[in-house]
């Protein structure tokens, strides 16, 4: 429920010891107990976050949202960085009105995911968005060698290996520095930049780069609203250029945070999100990039063009 990179000390040795046993008596679980016992550490340290957010954990599981909701708020309000992601836990909980995710606890997740994340993907997630945006590309015509290609949220570079072979140029960006770190392992970007999306394509098109492929895979999950980033893209590609990009689906209308806390899409969002951009689609193919729990998760692939 919470990045694994978050420090865990409230600096009380009392408060953490409580803290500790809390969690040991919510894996046996004594949740009655725990929640008692957080709540006495929590009276030693009042801005004890990651002990709100604990708390906020053993109240869900016993069904008491009320009390979970009370807790999320007193997480957020103890960090106000939001590493834990409380505000999208008081999402998903309809506590709070459908926002993007916190900078920092988007980076915080991915830098402590970073270094099993290739293996977590590709081995235990049946992960493919990059070859499914290779054959859609493909697919849809064009010429598969381009010049330069940005690959947005390229995490540690699993779509630079499927991309790289037809662009002389690959430019990838992301929030996280361990993902980053990752992708720079591999060899494959001739640059890397750590910034947040939005920012960087506003720059981007303030220097007036282009690219003739944009790739964004299994990124905008974690975007509740998709016309800004794609009316930034549309900003930097060139002439006749082509963005590929893959979403999680949802049957209804609009967006939707799932339990997972990634945002599924409605194709209704999509389509008007490419019109926002001046984007004409190409294609629309249903498909899984992934599984969760076993389960294929429904998805989209898009392609589209200015």
């Amino acid at each position: 429920m919470q990045p694994q990179s978050i420090p865990q000390s409230s600096g009380n040795l009392i408060a953490d010891r409580r803290f500790e046993w809390a969690r040991d008596l919510e894996a046996k679980g004594q949740l009655e107990g725990a929640a008692d016992l957080l709540l006495q550490a929590l009276e030693l340290e009042p801005d004890y976050a990651v002990a709100w957010f604990a708390l906020a954990q053993v109240r869900e599981k016993m069904d008491d949202r009320a009390g979970a909701i009370a807790a999320l708020q007193k997480a957020s309000a103890a960090d106000r960085q939001d590493r834990h992601g409380a505000k999208l836990h008081l999402m998903r909980l309809g506590a709070a009105p459908l926002a993007a995710m916190p900078e920092s606890y988007v980076r915080t997740l991915f830098d402590a995911y970073a270094p099993k994340f290739d293996t977590a993907l590709t081995e235990r997630l049946s992960y493919r968005a990059p070859e499914l945006l290779l054959r859609a590309v493909e697919a849809s015509g064009v010429v598969l060698k381009f010049g330069s290609l940005l690959d947005l949220g390229c995490g540690t570079g699993l779509a630079g290996v499927a991309f790289r072979p037809y662009c002389d140029w690959l430019v990838g960006v992301d929030l996280s520095p361990a993902m980053l770190a990752q992708a720079r392992g591999k060899g494959l970007y001739d640059r890397l930049v750590e910034a947040d999306i939005a920012a960087f394509l506003s720059d981007e098109a303030a220097a007036k780069a282009r690219y003739h492929l944009v790739v964004a895979a299994d990124v905008f999950m974690y975007l509740p609203d998709l016309a800004p980033v794609l009316q930034g893209a549309a900003r930097v590609l060139s002439p006749g250029g082509t963005i590929a990009f893959s979403v999680e689906m949802q049957n209804g209308r609009g967006v939707i945070l799932r339990e997972t806390l990634r945002y599924a899409h409605g194709e209704d969002h999509v389509r008007a999100a490419l019109a926002a951009a001046g984007l004409k689609p190409v294609s629309l193919d249903f498909a899984s990039t992934r599984t969760e729990k076993g389960e294929p998760v429904a998805g989209l692939i898009v392609v589209a063009s200015n």
